[in-house]
């Protein structure tokens, strides 16, 4: 199965699937594949954004010129998906938009984005090169100044496929500002933060543990944190915080300090976007 109809189905997996009415949802089922630790150990996979766009015209022109440009200005090895970009609305993209809303950051959306998702007349697929691990920060900056010259095009909603993320246009652009802050700063971690905040979605649920997805595409392992851990948004403050540690002390340190251990064992197959060749954090209950 393609890389770009295994990402679709799985944002119609997510679209079926549970109706959170919190900060936590249940990650839709992944048809019972587990990939073992040698299968992760064996792939060669790489991370890849992969960024869907709304428009509020039948017409992609605006949005895929805009999209062309941003390639060639500094988005060097993104492209378009000619295959499931459409001039004409998805009467999917309403469900989709509420599964993957961020409910973790306050007012990350509105009812006006609500809107703009249920009125919207076409829909971009931008896709990422894939990236190595070193350069998975740099990438993920340069798929935020995408996001951002397309919102300037009339981009009506944002989404990243690759995790199942999506914010309001004023949390983007917040988002955006960050970024650049941080890149003419020079501050390699405050990118890495960003990145995470942009594209990653957390928390979700698996069985006795809330996780996060997406840290891959900032070249980090997933975080599990056990659901007795305390409230939703503590949960979310302990992904967070040990995500911060492996960057600034690196991964064993922050395994010993924390009693964890890293597994291989994602319930995601190897050639999904949400698999994450990294790894799997998995705190101690």
């Amino acid at each position: 199965m393609n890389l770009m109809r295994r990402a679709l189905l799985g944002a119609i997996g997510a679209m079926i699937g549970g109706k959170p009415s919190s900060a936590k949802e249940t990650r839709p089922d992944s048809g019972g594949e587990t990939t073992t630790q040698n299968e992760a150990e064996e792939s060669s996979v790489t991370p890849r954004h992969v960024v869907c766009f709304l428009g509020k015209e039948r017409d992609l022109s605006r949005l895929s010129d805009a999209a062309s440009r941003a390639i060639r200005d500094f988005a060097k090895g993104f492209s378009i998906d000619e295959d499931y970009s459409q001039s004409e609305p998805d009467d999917r993209m309403s469900q989709s938009f509420a599964v993957c809303w961020d409910r973790v950051e306050a007012d990350a959306w509105s009812p006006a984005d609500e809107d703009a998702v249920a009125d919207h007349q076409s829909v971009l697929y931008i896709l990422g090169p894939s990236m190595a691990q070193a350069e998975t920060v740099k990438v993920s900056m340069l798929a935020l100044r995408l996001v951002e010259r397309l919102i300037d095009a009339g981009a009506v909603a944002v989404k990243g496929e690759s995790a199942g993320i999506a914010h309001g246009l004023d949390r983007w652009r917040e988002l955006i500002r960050q970024g650049a802050e941080a890149t003419e700063a020079a501050d390699p971690l405050s990118e890495q933060r960003i990145g995470r905040l942009a594209f990653a979605k957390r928390p979700l649920s698996v069985p006795g543990y809330l996780e996060s997805v997406g840290f891959h595409l900032v070249g980090l392992p997933e975080v599990y944190v056990p659901e007795t851990a305390g409230s939703e948004r503590q949960i979310v403050a302990i992904m967070d915080a040990v995500a911060d540690e492996i960057a600034q002390q690196g991964l064993e340190p922050t395994l010993k300090g924390r009693r964890g251990g890293l597994s291989f064992d994602s319930t995601y197959a190897v050639d999904e976007f949400k698999f994450n060749p990294y790894g799997i954090v998995r705190l101690p209950k």
